[in-house]
């Protein structure tokens, strides 16, 4: 089921201002889990896993933001005259 470009808005908004953060503390805490559980990570392993977890969340989302900055394609044109 295709999202209306209404609720593509919606949930990118959604997604932006609420899941997002969410999603940043479990990865954080993720992070920290592993760090204690491995006795340290070295830096490049850490810098790896951030960057791993900060490309991880947009690929299922990545139909919710697509063409959400393009004018909508459903509504009317305005006159232009």
């Amino acid at each position: 089921m295709a999202l209306s470009y209404k609720a593509r808005k919606r949930w990118s908004l959604f997604v932006l201002i609420v899941a997002l953060p969410l999603y940043m503390v479990v990865a954080v805490t993720f992070a920290d889990w592993l760090r204690n559980a491995l006795g340290g990570l070295s830096v490049l392993a850490e810098l790896a896993l951030f960057v791993g977890l900060g490309i991880l969340w947009i690929l299922p989302l990545k139909p919710v933001f697509k063409g959400v900055g393009q004018p909508d394609p459903e509504a009317e044109p305005k006159d232009q005259g």
